[in-house]
This record gives C-alpha cells, structure tokens and sequence, in this order.
C-alpha cells in the first residue's frame, strides 16, 4: 500500500480542475452507500489522494500571486 505521502501517478498529472471533478465524483459514490468495506477503503484513499494534488495546485497558485503581488509592490 502507498504511504500518506505518496500520490499515484495518474493522479500527479491532473489538473486541479481534473482533479476536483474526481474527488466530487469519489465524494458522491461514497455519500450514495452501497460499496463494500474494500471499495470504501480505496475510494477514500483515492478522495485523500485527489484531495493532496487540489491542494498542491492551490498552494502553488497561491505562491504565484503572492510573488506577482510582491513584484508590482517593488515596481
């Protein structure tokens, strides 16, 4: 099994919007009941996964702004 701080490498290549729309997807199917213990189980570990990457983008858009703001401050 992965560790926590691992992401699978389909997931490393979406884009925050990709991989927005498959966490609300995996968040939906979890909602909706139905899946076995074993499915549960990797639908969550794939939402936590989905959920890292949308956080890596956001961390990152962040860091850009903050740079950009920085920048015309200086200009």
């Amino acid at each position: 099994m992965a560790s926590v701080s691992e992401t699978p490498a389909d997931i490393e290549s979406l884009s925050y919007e990709e991989a927005r729309d498959e966490l609300v997807r995996v968040v939906t199917a979890l909602e909706q009941g139905g899946a076995t213990l074993e499915q549960s189980i990797a639908l969550w570990e794939r939402g936590e996964a989905l959920a890292r990457r949308c956080e890596i983008w956001l961390i990152g858009a962040k860091e850009r702004l903050d740079a950009a703001r920085a920048a015309a401050e200086t200009s």
